[in-house]
């Protein structure tokens, strides 16, 4: 049979199958789990407290039986003796040792889940009972019923990664995300599948005999003790600054509690360190982690209900559409409908091209208003009247909205979109380069519309009637003016499409279809309404009606691409003087060297734009 749900609970069953037993028979079989006596059994759910869940059902001769499974070492450790070959022997301390060292960390080593299964038999089942002596790893009782048990076995589960994730995350590492593994198994299970996905790497958080250094990997409890503070009564209290003592070195938190997620959200979205400037470079010289220059952004993944408030706390929260509960679904921000770590990336990738989008768009419109408005003031203050009328401020008001809206927010993402840091909070979203191109182009445009404004006695064919007014309204002149303002937006527009200057403008045109679909569609509709349709449209445009020569066009369209090469000179521009700029302060001090191996950087996702970002 195809088994669902938990994948421990499926191995479990899919163990119990191939040693020849059915499960729905066995359940049918036993009262108090049966579906008819289900009411005689007593069931004690799983919570991330006490690492266990149990079941208690009526003996046929009196009293009842309580079957446990759950975490191997917390099931060892509340075992008086175990069944084996039909008897039952006492387990001393050295026997537990010895299962410790030969079972379950021989599996733990292996990447295997280990847990623990055992039973107890009671003659009066009090199940809310508790243990005086015995606690949960929170410090809260353990049950009695839970305690005093007889082991059966100790059972290895191989939970293999699927092939895509350690590729996916070292995505996320050169794109500035830093992967945090936050989990309920066991350290060494943890610190196993760890290595196995790239998380701790030999070279940078083991030592020579690979073992793995301080603070690198650790236990929720160890991780409760080393951030927060007691009071007398011990309650515990969260302290920010022994938390930044821990956070930049934690890579592998094992044995976590919910509680442990929701500590790592709000003290990683709490944090300053990075205004620590000597820290951050002591850091960056001798453990080899770079601090990200900006409050940390935070990730979290989770799939259960007890993860619900550190997904709702985290700046990207992401639920697993598959194996995740409706209340964590409802706290995340997203839903990873596959439960796969790949598709995180793919979320990060798409981010940052919608972030892109936006700054593509603000890019090319503001170039475009900038030069509107500066051109009017200046025809106002020279007295001459604008060549823009308002039928023509609404032509470029409908391709600066609505045609560069869609053609620049359907650029596909790229791979390209991952080789590079995460945007600080606090950066603007208009960048220096984003300045220099809109400042620059209007300059261009606005100076080459003035000079021909004021010099256009050069321009052949001005006159195609001797009646024909030379400047002015329905002139050839003003004709190609509103021409070649149009067409400097529609060349622009491929300018637009970068914003860190990049010099192959063409770059990815094949694989943006639509973008060339409005470009072509819009230079195919100025050319009618400017040429095919001017005899009809002369009066509301103020447009020549015999539209332009070919000599004009050839003007018009010369000039519009112009705009192309004015980008490359910006380019160009600006590399030579950040290049001057910078020779010039390092040159001025001393700088430490910084050590020529990959770098940690800190955008966290334990998303994950993670999250980062």
């Amino acid at each position: 049979p195809q088994f669902q749900g938990n994948p421990t609970e499926c191995a479990l069953l899919k163990m119990a199958e191939e040693l020849g037993y059915k499960y729905a028979d066995v359940r049918e079989q036993t009262v108090g789990r049966s579906a008819n006596t289900v009411d005689q059994g007593v069931s004690k759910v799983f919570s991330s407290a006490r690492k266990m869940m149990s079941w208690a059902v009526p003996k046929p001769e009196g009293g009842y039986r309580v079957y446990t499974k759950g975490a191997s070492e917390i099931v060892l450790g509340r075992v008086t003796r175990k069944y084996q070959d039909g008897q039952f022997i006492e387990l001393t301390t050295d026997e537990v040792c010895k299962i410790t060292d030969n079972v379950i960390t021989k599996f733990a080593n292996l990447a295997m889940r280990t847990i623990g299964l055992a039973y107890k038999d009671v003659d009066k089942l009090d199940a809310d009972e508790v243990d005086p002596v015995m606690t949960n790893t929170d410090g809260s009782p353990a049950f009695t019923c839970e305690t005093g048990l007889t082991l059966l076995c100790i059972v290895g589960i191989e939970d293999p990664l699927r092939p895509e994730v350690a590729p996916a995350i070292q995505r996320c590492f050169k794109a500035g995300i830093d992967v945090r593994m936050v989990t309920g198994d066991n350290l060494a299970t943890a610190i196993a599948i760890a290595k196995g996905a790239g998380i701790l790497n030999l070279e940078l958080h083991c030592d020579k005999d690979g073992k793995v250094l301080e603070k690198r990997a650790m236990e929720g409890k160890v991780f409760r003790k080393m951030v927060h503070d007691y009071d007398e009564l011990g309650v515990a209290k969260f302290n920010q600054d022994k938390f930044d003592e821990v956070w930049p070195y934690l890579r592998v938190l094992a044995r976590s509690s919910p509680d442990d997620k929701l500590t790592l959200a709000k003290g990683l979205n709490g944090s300053h360190l990075y205004e620590d400037k000597e820290k951050c470079r002591l850091l960056l010289k001798n453990d080899r982690i770079d601090i990200f220059p900006d409050r940390q952004v935070v990730a979290m993944t989770g799939d259960g209900t007890n993860d619900a408030p550190a997904l709702k706390n985290a700046d990207v929260g992401f639920a697993m559409g598959i194996a995740g509960t409706q209340i964590a679904k409802d706290a995340a921000n997203i839903i990873l409908l596959d439960d796969n770590f790949a598709s995180i990336v793919v979320a990060a990738k798409w981010g940052r091209n919608v972030f892109d989008s936006i700054q593509k768009f603000l890019q090319f419109q503001l170039t475009v208003n900038i030069s509107i408005l500066t051109l009017n003031v200046i025809c106002a203050v020279i007295d001459i009247k604008c060549p823009l009328t308002v039928l023509h401020l609404l032509w470029l008001n409908l391709i600066m909205d609505s045609a560069a809206s869609v053609a620049l927010a359907s650029e596909p993402p790229t791979d390209q979109l991952l080789l590079r840091p995460p945007t600080n909070r606090t950066d603007s979203i208009i960048t220096k380069q984003m300045l220099t191109n809109m400042l620059g182009m209007a300059v261009y445009e606005v100076g080459l519309m003035v000079f021909l404004l004021v010099e256009y006695e050069w321009i052949p064919d001005l006159k195609a009637q001797p009646s024909d007014p030379l400047t002015g309204p329905k002139s050839r002149h003003y004709t190609m003016l509103f021409n070649i303002f149009v067409l400097l937006q529609v060349f622009n527009e491929y300018n637009a499409r970068f914003l860190r200057g990049e010099w192959q403008i063409w770059r990815g045109l094949n694989q943006n279809p639509l973008f060339l679909m409005i470009s072509i569609g819009t230079m195919v509709f100025q050319v009618t309404m400017v040429q095919f349709a001017a005899p009809i449209l002369t009066h509301a445009l103020k447009i020549h009606p015999q539209g332009l020569t070919v000599a004009q066009w050839a003007i018009c369209i010369g000039f519009g691409a112009g705009t192309l090469v004015v980008q490359q000179i910006l380019n160009r521009s600006r590399r030579v003087i950040l290049f001057f700029i910078t020779k010039n302060e390092d040159s001025g001090s001393l700088q430490e060297p910084t050590p020529g191996s990959p770098q940690e950087l800190q955008a966290e996702a334990s998303s994950p734009e993670t999250t980062p970002e």
